[in-house]
C-alpha cells in the first residue's frame, strides 16, 4: 500500500478511558484490558474455535469478530484487541508455516542466508482482506469500546523465520545478525514492509490504536537492539503515522524482558510503552524520562504478573493496588498484565480484576 491509502471514517471515541490514557490524559478511571484476553482461557472461545485451525480462524471475519468481542462481553474491559497471530501476515503472504499445538509457529523452510531472504514473498493488502472485513464488523459490534490493531515486530518475525520455530536462545538469529549484517538488515527491511502493510490495512479498516509486539526483543542487548532492530521498528511507526494522515492513532510497543530496552523502544516511535512484570511502572516511567525518548510525560501499560491471577483474590487485589499506585508516576497508565493471559486462568478472576481496577482508580 502507498502512504496515500485512504483511511475510513473512524468512530469518535476520543473520550473513552483507553484513548484518553493512551494520549496522556486523565480518564474517569484507569482503563484495563489484557493481552491474550481473547483465547484459551474462555470456554466460549474453545467452543467456537473447535475444529478450526488457528490461522484459518484468523482469516475468517465472522469468527474473528466473535472471538475479539467475547472478552468485552464477559469482562467489561476498556479495549478489544483484534484476534490474530504474530505470524499471520507471513502465512498470508505465502510463506510455508503452521502453528503446531504445544509448539507454536513452525516454518517449513527456515531462512538461513541471502538467497532465502531474496525468495521471501511480499504481503499484498488483498491477501489480508479478511482481516479488514473483520475490523469492519467489529467497529459495528463493539459500540463505544476501542479496537486495538495487532502485529508482530520485525525482530520477532525474523526469529521465527531463521530458527524455524520458537527458540530459547535465538542462536541462529543472532549468528546471522552478527555474521552477515547486510543480509540481516535486508531481512528486517522486508519484514518491516510486511508489518507496515498489515497495520495499514487495519488502520484503513478502522482500528482505534495499534500494538506492535516484539515478543523476543528482550533477548537482545541494548547495543544490538539499537543497531540491528530499532531502525526497522521506527520505519513501521513512522510509516503508520504517515498513512493515517496525521491522525493521532496511538501506537503501543511491547516486548517481554525488555526492561533495559524501554527507552529505545519508546524512541522507535511508540506513544505507549508496555512493561512486563519485572520492572515496576514507576521505575519504568523514570527510565523513559531519563532516556529522553519522550517529549512529555511517558505513558505506560502493564504490568500484573499473569501468575498472580492464580494466587487468590486478596493477592490479586493487593498487587493490582500496588500497580495502580506505581502507574500514577507516569503521564498515563493503561492497566494490563505483564504478558498474556495464561490458558488455565479462571475467567471470573479477570472479570473481578476489571471491576476492582475500575472502582479503585475511580475512587482515587
Amino acid at each position: 500500500m502507498t502512504n496515500s491509502a485512504p483511511v475510513s471514517a473512524r468512530r469518535d471515541l476520543d473520550d473513552t478511558p483507553f484513548l484518553v490514557a493512551a494520549r496522556g490524559g486523565t480518564p474517569e478511571h484507569t482503563p484495563v484490558w489484557f493481552m491474550r484476553q481473547a483465547g484459551r482461557s474462555l470456554p466460549e472461545y474453545r467452543r467456537v474455535r473447535e475444529g478450526t485451525p488457528m490461522l484459518q480462524a484468523c482469516l475468517t471475519p465472522e469468527l474473528v469478530c466473535e472471538i475479539t468481542a467475547q472478552p468485552v462481553r464477559r469482562h467489561g474491559v476498556d479495549a478489544a484487541i483484534l484476534f490474530s497471530d504474530i505470524v499471520l501476515p507471513l502465512y498470508a503472504s505465502g510463506i510455508g508455516l503452521d502453528i503446531v499445538a504445544g509448539t507454536g509457529p513452525v516454518v517449513a523452510e527456515p531462512v538461513r542466508g541471502a538467497d532465502d531472504v531474496d525468495r521471501l514473498p511480499s504481503l499484498e493488502p488483498e491477501q489480508v482482506a479478511p482481516v479488514a472485513e473483520a475490523v469492519g464488523l467489529l467497529t459495528g459490534e463493539l459500540g463505544r469500546v476501542p479496537l486495538i490493531g495487532f502485529a508482530g515486530a520485525p525482530f520477532t518475525l525474523a526469529s521465527y523465520l531463521v530458527e524455524g520455530g520458537p527458540s530459547r536462545n535465538h542462536e541462529r538469529t543472532k549468528a546471522l545478525m552478527h555474521s552477515d549484517p547486510h543480509t540481516w538488515h535486508t531481512l528486517l527491511d522486508k519484514l518491516a514492509t510486511t508489518t507496515l502493510t498489515f497495520l495499514r490495512v487495519q488502520a484503513a479498516a478502522g482500528v482505534d490504536a495499534v500494538q506492535l509486539f516484539d515478543s523476543w526483543a528482550g533477548a537482545l542487548s541494548l547495543r544490538d537492539y539499537r543497531e540491528f532492530v530499532q531502525p526497522h521498528t521506527r520505519r513501521i511507526f513512522e510509516g503508520l503515522a504517515e498513512t493515517t494522515g496525521g491522525e493521532a492513532l496511538p501506537r503501543v510497543h511491547f516486548g517481554v524482558g525488555t526492561g533495559e530496552l524501554l527507552g529505545a523502544m519508546s524512541s522507535a516511535g511508540a506513544d505507549v510503552v508496555g512493561v512486563d512484570w519485572r520492572v515496576p511502572l514507576d521505575a519504568a516511567a523514570q527510565r523513559l524520562r531519563e532516556s529522553g525518548s519522550v517529549p512529555g510525560e511517558p505513558v505506560v501499560q502493564g504490568n500484573l504478573d499473569p501468575a498472580v491471577l492464580f494466587a487468590g483474590r486478596e493477592a490479586v487485589e493487593r498487587e493490582a493496588r500496588r500497580i495502580l499506585t506505581e502507574g500514577r508516576a507516569a503521564g498515563g497508565h493503561i492497566f494490563n498484565l505483564g504478558h498474556g493471559v495464561l490458558p488455565d486462568t479462571d475467567p471470573d478472576v479477570l472479570s473481578r480484576l476489571v471491576e476492582f481496577v475500575h472502582s479503585e482508580s475511580a475512587r482515587s
